[in-house]
């Protein structure tokens, strides 16, 4: 099969596109970089052109409430050059608990994305995934003071981009479901001791002071970031991850 992987030069799309050729399909990376661009629509038409599959792994540069534009138009922009293009299924990578969390504009316009694809006009599938792993560093950054980091007692459930590429994948080569793959990781952690447990991972000497008011994931109430019954469970544990 023939897959064109718009997002297909990040964390994610390049370890689909080395999955899918691996595999024994053609896989063809995607990105601003090699010419294609979701908002303009520059070289999509011909990015997409005789893919039997588009996985679109693109993603808003901000978090912020300007994010539900770029996912409307790039949305708009890549289902019209798909149906032009011939192609037969369309996958995103979304957010286990998307839906649950109204008061973050990202989350929102993730769900924007969801709607304007299963309203589309071609067979889809969804895969929701849990926090990246790797998104760690960057989590702690966010409410960094100094030798303080705050974070909420929020659940988290971690899981591994290489696991979460696999099953975008494998979601990618089989029939559209047209709904939604939920997968997660194997171990749930209140993020405040997650983030203890990887600064002393890593030898950092900051410390961690709960707070259930800091940061974005303050937003997600009760454990709607975690695996629903459903879920697929991969097989990395955080803390093999780290070592």
């Amino acid at each position: 099969m023939k897959f064109a992987i718009i997002g297909g030069t990040g964390l994610i799309g390049s370890r689909v596109v080395k999955n899918l050729n691996a595999a024994g399909h053609q896989a063809v990376p995607h990105s601003l970089s090699t010419g294609v661009d979701v908002i303009t629509g520059q070289g999509l038409e011909t990015a997409v052109a005789g893919a039997d599959v588009v996985v679109n792994l693109t993603n808003s540069p901000t978090f912020d409430d300007a994010s539900p534009a770029f996912f409307r138009t790039s949305m708009d922009n890549l289902l019209a050059a798909s149906r032009k293009g011939g192609v037969g299924h369309v996958v995103i990578l979304s957010i286990v608990g998307v839906d649950q969390v109204p008061d973050l504009d990202y989350y929102r316009a993730k769900v924007l994305q969801e709607e304007i694809l299963k309203a589309g006009p071609i067979p889809y599938s969804i895969v929701r995934a849990t926090q990246f792993m790797e998104f760690m560093d960057a989590t702690l950054s966010m409410t960094a003071d100094g030798d303080t980091i705050r974070l909420p007692r929020t659940p988290i459930q971690p899981i591994a981009a290489a696991d979460v590429s696999e099953v975008v994948a494998e979601v990618a080569a089989g029939s559209p479901v047209n709904g939604i793959v939920n997968i997660a990781g194997p171990d749930v952690y209140p993020l405040d001791e997650l983030g203890r447990l990887t600064l002393t991972a890593k030898g950092d000497g900051r410390r961690v002071v709960t707070d259930d008011t800091a940061g974005m994931f303050a937003a997600a109430h009760g454990d709607v970031l975690t695996a629903p019954s459903d879920a697929r469970i991969a097989p990395t544990h955080y803390t093999d991850w780290l070592s």
